[in-house]
């Protein structure tokens, strides 16, 4: 299977892209739900979206299984959080398009979405800890949102001219 590239900052015009719903869920999803695992894997990674590949389409991966252990990969189309705990959680994300880049950001502690599976069934799933957390950063690359935005002003434009100055000097 091929790896695909990851777009990664200072690229924000792709990245702030909302992506469109998958009409149906056929081998060219499934395709590419599976390069997507590959990169993400490779990256390494425990979620990516299709946006995130240059795809806009309402696509993501996720495993969080630990090195060692059977890989248990969750195929997401066209995801919808219908319900959202009051309580919060904290969590130090990362992502694969701002590479070695750490943040505390605070989340709903529980969601309950709605997909689509690897077949195009429809399903639903109630999600707590790291999956819910896993799932709402990801939901949000679909919607244009990255994490960085839900931390303060000054540390998302800092980390922004970080990426930009990188590009300049051609490290990116």
């Amino acid at each position: 299977m091929p790896q695909i590239p990851i777009i990664t900052l200072p690229d924000e015009k792709t990245l702030r892209e909302v992506s469109r719903p998958v009409a149906q869920v056929d081998a060219g999803v499934r395709r590419l739900w599976d390069d997507m695992l590959e990169t993400m894997y490779r990256a390494p990674g425990i979620g990516l979206a299709a946006i995130q590949v240059g795809v806009p389409q309402r696509l993501l991966v996720i495993d969080l299984s630990k090195d060692g252990e059977e890989k248990k990969p969750l195929f997401v189309a066209n995801p919808e959080i219908v319900w959202s705990s009051p309580a919060q959680s904290d969590y130090e994300e990362g992502c694969l398009s701002i590479p070695e880049y750490y943040e505390m950001v605070t989340r709903p502690s529980e969601i309950r979405i709605r997909y689509r599976d690897r077949q195009g069934e429809p399903m639903e799933l109630h999600a707590t800890g790291l999956m819910s957390t896993c799932l709402q950063h990801e939901i949000d690359h679909l919607n244009g949102v990255l994490f960085i935005d839900h931390i303060s002003r000054l540390k998302r434009e800092r980390v922004l001219k970080k990426f930009q100055k990188a590009q300049k000097l051609g490290k990116l």
